[in-house]
């Protein structure tokens, strides 16, 4: 993987026709790579999916959130499970909660091109050493590990850029207002994607796709 971030820009639409829109405009705005949101999608199915990323053509995150971390799939674990394995030889990664079953984990991880292991915090920003081990725990399953964590204080922020300069392959954000600027200063240490708002965001604290890009080209031009 090229040492360049890539701002990913997730579609967050309810239909494959107006992800598709958004996909195309987002494209245009700049963004290097898409999050298929699929809890998102009304009534998805596996056809729907893959049929979607097909007439997308760019490349895609795949990414089906459990509830009790930010997401909203309101179906079965296993039929969650099944959307990711229908997407995973599709896209060039698939993002899976830490916290998914063992067997179910392997499962996505194994059939993936290359494997995002996240984890979220909507609460508070856990310790360096807390955040230090879901990290190895993340490597220790797949390619990339994860993190999304809410700040109480600007130490929590400073908490966050801690893990990434010690642990490549990390993609590490710190939510919210207070924590906005670690989505475009992860740059400076390494993290290989962050993630930019194309229309609504879907996380707290998310930059839209231009701000993203000029601040990260302006923090590497001074670098």
């Amino acid at each position: 993987m090229s040492n360049k971030t890539k701002v990913c820009v997730p579609l967050a639409e309810k239909t494959p026709a107006e992800a598709l829109l958004s996909a195309q405009n987002y494209i245009e705005k700049g963004a290097d790579i898409l999050e298929l949101r699929m809890d998102y999608i009304k009534n998805p199915d596996k056809e729907m999916i893959r049929k979607l990323i097909a007439d997308i053509d760019f490349p895609i995150i795949a990414t089906n959130r459990l509830q009790d971390e930010g997401g909203f799939f309101a179906g079965s674990e296993q039929e969650r499970i099944d959307l990711l394995l229908a997407a995973a030889s599709e896209t060039e990664y698939v993002d899976i909660e830490l916290q998914t079953k063992s067997e179910l984990l392997s499962q996505v991880v194994e059939s993936s091109n290359c494997s995002i292991i996240s984890f979220h915090d909507f609460h508070k920003t856990p310790s360096l050493e807390e955040l230090s081990q879901v990290v190895r725990q993340a490597k220790e399953v797949g390619d990339i590990a994860k993190f999304a964590v809410m700040p109480q204080k600007i130490e929590d922020t400073l908490t966050v850029l801690s893990v990434l300069a010690n642990n490549p392959q990390t993609i590490g954000i710190s939510m919210g207002d207070l924590g906005k600027y670690t989505r475009v200063t992860s740059s400076l240490f390494g993290a290989p994607i962050t993630f930019a708002s194309g229309a609504a965001a879907t996380a707290p604290g998310q930059l839209d796709i231009e701000t993203t890009k000029y601040i990260m080209g302006q923090l590497a031009a001074n670098k």
